[in-house]
């Protein structure tokens, strides 16, 4: 169906870890036979981890209370299903390990004196511990066998299968029989908080029931990848969109294995690179899904002057810090300590075991090792480096984070000897090699992303409020606005490296829609004015602040001006989410229900306050028009600009949704098919005047878009699609930025409208030789264009090189 309307497929594939249901069965195998199942090596477990208590055993860290309590209070319940056995804890359920049922069944055929059901009884006792693959196949087979034969025992003998339930009910009766009987399990129910410091197995970020996949096997790979890999090979998909390739063991060694496989599939990597960084060159991918873009074409929108007056009022009304760096480091600490300690105390005890093998290193005690790790991964300035152990090489972006880290680390921690970092970081450039030594940098590497991830992501930007459209996914909020220059620069590199990437502007992980950032971007413009509405709306609200802090009031008043209107239940729940991933007061873990009963009370009576709305509106209208203005330039830009343009759903029309779910509810998707149809032969001004329903948005991306497909040559790579930055003179010059596509096609748009106020006075665009049409309003235009009659028609302009004689 795709085919036929001229669409290709491009899927999301997610190589690092897995869902843990009772639908995966790899994951069952592994729950019912440990270490002895065949599936053991596809997950990335710990299976001797230091603490004896979890050796051989998966932890489950999902009781409400200490394991002893549950079991007493009788809510781990054994269960028979045909021949098998499981273990339920309300809506949990794991497989009982086949060995373990020995004793069920010696008993219940001693009741009814059944020798056959005595024989499968020792058969099930006598399963072997296999030593290999093989081994654990022939293992599988048979316990297979025994289950199947066992069901048909009991379905067949109604009195075996009354004596066997009756001693399944005896044993959940018995609290030290069921207690035996869960201690010879292939996993640990536990308390939930022990996840937190003792979970054996790499997770997805800090969720407990995603565990990393071993996609470095070739047979993990193999297997993982078949569907995807023959859906590539039949041209189902054209492409793939690969998640979190920073978990992977080894991403580019993973890249290659997939190109391949699948040599010309189309491969982008959501791959979050820090201001700054650069893509490994050597991975065979055609780039980044986009944040890198999203984040450098918002800055292009953010007043630079705002950033003094912006950190003053910020700081003065809110009492906070406005050295974002400082809060970064803090807040990484914090989720190290609190969310991935389990993740740290396994690299300590590598680190430890790394230490005892070099005779200089071998007296530091595990606390300081612990707290030397901790301190280098809060203050590691990328999501992670990608050293290949064991025999390299090292990049220099890699050995200069290495080293900054390092540096960074010895700073904070004039306690610990400074050689112990010199040892890590000599360790983390492969200049100290062994084959645990590689161990480390490896595993090392999987640590700093979730640690950047949620430190950053899911903690920091929920904490350093200073201008809130600067915080998303792979920005800096430290960073105050993108010059036009910087800009340029960064769109050539992409036109020579990455043609091909995507460009985003929202996705599902955004922490506010491309609208809202642009409206509040508009912010630095107007710091004076913002500052007055802040202490008045402040002093208006005291009396009902109740234990509110001056830091979650001034993200309210952000997120009310970026996203107003918005009903109060939409309000209510974002500030929720912000206050628990904050961290501070209240938190997914441990929610302070008072603290998020008095937020849920202040963001009420504001909404019951006619007079504060009144405010609220009032200073909100002048910043509507100003930012749809903005979300045209940025909607052109990432449509013309080097690249694939990327439109999340919902999008296509004003969209002013915070972060998830605020941005995953029903899109209305017949409304935007009758505004399509609607902008068919429509002109500028007739788009225009339906600016409330998002027209001239869908309108300009259905022009721009069939301008693209008009003229492929311009958009492609090389020299026909080069990319040229266009300076434009006069007082306003700062106002626009311009390029031109393949000396075919210029783009035109404006920044900083507020300061503007639509006084281009005689600032021009001196343009490439030719006569040029705007595709928006059909003019044509050449030599020196002056910026205001080419936007007196539109806010924006796409200049398209006339071809006619």
């Amino acid at each position: 169906a795709l085919g036929r309307a001229g669409l290709g497929q491009v899927l999301d594939v997610v190589p690092n870890h897995m869902a843990i249901t009772p639908e995966n069965q790899w994951w069952w195998d592994v729950l019912e036979n440990g270490p002895s199942s065949r599936y053991a090596a596809y997950f990335d477990v710990e299976w001797d981890p230091p603490e004896s208590k979890l050796r051989n055993t998966v932890l489950v860290p999902v009781l409400g209370d200490h394991y002893g309590r549950v079991l007493e209070a009788g809510e781990l319940q054994v269960e028979r299903h045909g021949g098998a056995f499981v273990v339920r804890y309300h809506d949990h359920v794991w497989p009982a390990a086949p060995r373990s049922v020995d004793d069920v069944l010696s008993r219940a055929a001693a009741d009814v004196g059944s020798d056959e059901l005595a024989t499968v009884a020792d058969l099930f006792g006598a399963l072997p511990l296999p030593a290999d693959r093989r081994a654990a196949q022939r293992r599988h087979r048979h316990k297979e066998v025994l289950k199947r034969v066992l069901g048909r025992l009991l379905a067949e003998h109604a009195a075996l299968a009354a004596a066997v339930d009756g001693q399944v009910g005896a044993l959940n009766r018995d609290v030290e029989r069921l207690d035996a009987f869960l201690q010879r399990q292939n996993f640990r129910p536990a308390f939930w908080r022990t996840a937190a410091q003792d979970l054996p197995y790499r997770r997805f970020f800090d969720i407990n029931s995603l565990v990393g996949l071993r996609s470095e096997d070739e047979r993990v790979f193999a297997d993982t990848h078949a569907l995807v890999l023959r859906w590539l090979r039949d041209g189902v998909l054209d492409g793939v969109r690969i998640d979190h390739p920073d978990g992977l063991r080894d991403p580019e060694a993973y890249f290659h294995r997939l190109r391949e496989h699948a040599p010309q599939a189309w491969v982008v990597a959501e791959k979050i690179l820090e201001p700054g960084e650069r893509l490994p060159e050597s991975w065979p991918v055609a780039g980044t899904t986009g944040y890198d873009f999203l984040n450098r074409l918002g800055g292009l929108f953010v007043d630079p002057a705002g950033e003094e007056p912006l950190t003053r009022l910020y700081e003065e009304f809110t009492g906070e810090s406005g050295d974002y760096a400082a809060v970064l480091a803090e807040k990484k600490r914090l989720v190290l300590r609190d969310v991935l300690g389990s993740d740290v105390n396994r690299l300590t005890a590598l680190l430890q075991e790394v230490c005892e093998r070099h005779r200089r290193h071998r007296d530091y005690t595990r606390a300081e090792v612990h707290h030397a790790l901790r301190e280098l991964i809060a203050c590691f300035p990328v999501y992670r480096t990608y050293v290949r152990a064991p025999d390299g090489p090292v990049s220099e972006q890699d050995a200069r984070s290495i080293a900054q880290a390092v540096a960074a680390a010895q700073g904070h921690c004039p306690d610990l000897d400074p050689q112990l970092f010199d040892f890590l970081g000599r360790l983390l450039r492969l200049e100290v090699r062994g084959e645990r030594e590689g161990e480390l940098v490896m595993r090392f590497q999987q640590v700093t992303g979730p640690a950047m991830a949620k430190g950053v992501e899911d903690t920091a930007f929920y904490n350093y409020n200073r201008l809130v459209a600067l915080n998303e996914v792979g920005g800096d909020p430290g960073r105050f606005g993108v010059s036009p220059a910087e800009f340029h620069q960064a769109c050539t590199e992409a036109w020579e490296r990455w043609p091909h990437a995507l460009l985003a502007t929202s996705t599902h992980d955004s922490k506010r829609s491309e609208d809202v950032r642009a409206r509040l971007g508009l912010l630095a413009e107007i710091p004076d004015q913002w500052a007055a509405a802040v202490r008045r709306w402040a002093e208006g609200n005291q009396a009902r602040r109740g234990r509110l802090d001056r830091n979650t009031e001034y993200l309210y008043y952000q997120t009310l001006v970026g996203a107003w209107p918005l009903t109060v239940e939409r309000a209510g729940a974002y500030m929720e989410k912000a206050a628990r991933e904050a961290k501070k007061h209240t938190s997914w873990t441990r929610p302070d229900p008072d603290y998020e009963q008095a937020l849920a009370g202040f963001v009420r009576a504001t909404f019951e306050d006619a007079g504060f709305l009144r405010q609220l509106e009032a200073f909100v209208a002048p910043l509507v028009a100003p930012g749809r203005v903005t979300s045209l330039a940025q909607t052109l830009v990432k449509i013309t600009a080097p690249g694939v343009p990327d439109f999340y759903q919902g999008t296509e029309l004003w969209d002013l949704s915070l972060v998830d779910p605020d941005n995953r509810r029903p899109v209305d998707y017949e409304q935007r098919r009758q505004l399509l149809a609607a902008t068919e032969g429509l002109s500028a001004e007739q788009a225009l005047a339906r600016m409330d329903e998002g027209l001239p948005k869908l309108w300009l991306i259905r022009r721009a878009l069939c301008a693209r497909r008009g003229r492929p040559e311009a958009f492609g790579e090389g020299e026909r699609g080069r990319y040229r930055a266009l300076a434009a003179t006069g007082p306003r010059a700062e106002h626009v930025v311009a390029f031109s596509r393949g000396e075919q096609v210029i783009t035109v748009v404006p920044r900083l409208g507020l300061r503007l106020q639509g006084r281009w006075e005689d600032t021009a665009l001196e343009l490439p030789t030719g006569r040029w049409r705007n595709d928006l309003t059909g003019e044509t235009v050449s030599g020196r264009a002056r910026l205001a009659e080419l936007l007196a028609r539109f806010p924006v302009a796409l200049l398209l090189l006339d071809r006619e004689p």
